[in-house]
């Protein structure tokens, strides 16, 4: 990948609207506290401009532009405002005390806004560019200036506009797809004709804002890009109006991975991506969906046995960006029912087992089980399932069936099958509850003196799913022995650790007396 310091590319700038656009996602404010930290964050991740919000919106929002002005010292933090002289000094105001303040002003342009919303001729919209622009430029030195709803508005009048913003002073001129209307070629072809045909605009940063509308805000932008913007206004996470913004981690991420088509670069470092992703879902209660770009549970996850094959062998087969440059920590082999022999053994090996090839078969067998019955199969379950498998592996008795019958009305009732020596023993018990008629039906297959000493049973992990573990403790004649095992069923669990405990129980009974024959115990 080239450098970013090649001369060949040429740098875009990074505007961040998470705090300004973003809030206005339904539902999605922030507190002062919450957005001070944010504003942290994009700092750390080198972000060139912070709109922190609309001073005149709210006392709230004033202040949370002025407080961040006090402790960002390396990003420009800018404020939004109407064409209305009141909103350009409230905003002013606010940024006063940024080491890089701007004001970003605008107004509608396109025929269906001038009519409806703002009720005003096209002339009229055009003198208040002019008014606007010079009167935010006397109050700070760097003004951006958008034409709301600029990919709705007629070409000659939106030339018109620019052209009276940069003779005004704005030395950025945003040209939004407000509503999400536009498509790439489309969206490209307008920043090059009002380049090449606006008096100034070599002058000035052309910038993107698009919307999600109907999928297509990242491509939008960096179409832009290619027309000819240098600054792209983005949202983490691509939280915003409607159905969002561009998104600030797959822009620049496009931009980073395909140097090769897209000579431009950002001073954004990208480590902080999932840092900043993450922050954004937990203050404004959105979580991001698991098949995210670059930012999603699953981005990095990869549960065919096909994909994990490949990417056992080399991670370029199926990743195109590593996660630890976006701050996602490890490629994630997710282990499902898709999964393969070699992803299992190389997890199991990940997890500290090395095991033969039979009992690699054998365990890999009772995964695929596993994952038949649960979505997800976490590392925790892996080693619970091998534990379970490596505990029974040698067992004369083993569980082949069970039944219970449990409910409000007891007594509940069991019925249970066992193996012991190739032999199959059935019988059905009733109970103090599943688990006392499951025990009993043990007793009453495999007749003992055992007591029971401890019964425990926890979750391996979360969810409805989850593989219950059961803890069994027997203890008969002084001697002490403990079984476990492991089921997404807690009584199948249950019968399976008690089985254990006994194999155990007497494979000490047989090391103490060696003459005794084990299956005088059964």
């Amino acid at each position: 990948m080239t450098s970013v310091t090649d001369p060949a590319r040429e740098r875009v700038i990074v505007f961040d609207t998470t705090m300004r656009d973003g809030e206005q996602s339904p539902g999605a404010s922030m507190s002062l506290e919450e957005k001070l930290e944010l504003a942290k964050i994009l700092e750390e991740m080198r972000v060139d401009v912070i709109e922190a919000g609309f001073p005149i919106a709210s006392n709230g929002d004033f202040e949370a532009v002025r407080e961040i002005s006090k402790i960002v010292t390396e990003s420009t933090i800018c404020g939004l405002a109407r064409a209305g002289v009141a909103d350009i000094e409230r905003c002013a105001e606010a940024i006063r005390p940024a080491k890089r303040g701007r004001i970003h002003t605008f107004i509608s342009t396109s025929p269906v806004h001038m009519k409806w919303k703002l009720q005003m001729e096209p002339e009229a919209v055009l003198e208040m560019v002019t008014k606007s622009v010079a009167h935010a430029r006397n109050l700070c030195g760097d003004v951006e200036w958008s034409a709301e709803d600029a990919t709705r508005t007629e070409r000659d009048f939106l030339r018109r506009c620019v052209e009276a913003a940069i003779k005004a002073g704005a030395s950025t001129i945003n040209i939004p797809d407000t509503v999400g209307y536009t498509y790439p070629s489309e969206y490209a072809d307008i920043f090059r004709d009002l380049i090449e045909n606006v008096p100034g605009a070599d002058g000035v940063i052309f910038s993107t804002h698009c919307h999600n509308d109907l999928g297509l805000a990242v491509a939008n932008s960096l179409s832009g890009v290619q027309g000819g913007a240098r600054q792209v206004e983005v949202a983490v996470n691509g939280i915003g109006e409607r159905a969002g913004n561009a998104a600030l981690e797959e822009v620049v991420m496009a931009l980073k991975v395909r140097g090769d088509a897209l000579p431009y670069y950002t001073g954004v470092d990208p480590q902080h991506i999932t840092r900043a992703s993450r922050y954004v879902s937990a203050i404004t209660g959105f979580p991001v969906q698991f098949n995210k770009a670059i930012v999603g549970k699953n981005a990095f996850a990869h549960e065919s046995g096909i994909h994990q094959d490949g990417m056992l062998k080399n991670a370029e087969t199926y990743e195109i960006m590593r996660p630890e440059d976006v701050g996602q920590g490890a490629t994630n082999l997710v282990m499902g029912k898709h999964s393969g022999r070699h992803a299992f053994r190389e997890k199991l090996k990940a997890l500290g087992y090395e095991l033969g090839q039979n009992a690699l078969n054998e365990a890999f067998q009772r995964f695929k089980d596993l994952a038949d019955k649960k979505k997800h199969v976490f590392d925790d379950d892996l080693v619970a399932l091998v534990d379970d498998a490596l505990a029974s592996g040698a067992d004369r008795i083993q569980v082949s069936h069970l039944r219970v019958v449990a409910g409000t009305e007891g007594p509940q009732q069991a019925e249970l099958t066992v193996t012991v020596d190739g032999e199959e023993r059935t019988a059905t018990a009733t109970g103090d509850g599943p688990v006392d008629a499951v025990f009993n039906a043990i007793h009453e297959v495999i007749p003992h003196t055992a007591i029971l000493r401890l019964f425990q049973v926890h979750a391996v992990t979360e969810g409805t799913d989850a593989q219950a573990q059961v803890s069994v403790r027997l203890e008969e004649d002084g001697r002490i022995a403990t079984g476990q095992a492991a089921d997404t069923d807690t009584l199948t669990a249950s019968a399976k650790a008690y089985v254990n405990a006994l194999n155990n129980l007497f494979a000490r009974k047989e090391k103490s007396a060696p003459e005794a024959k084990v299956a005088s115990g059964f």
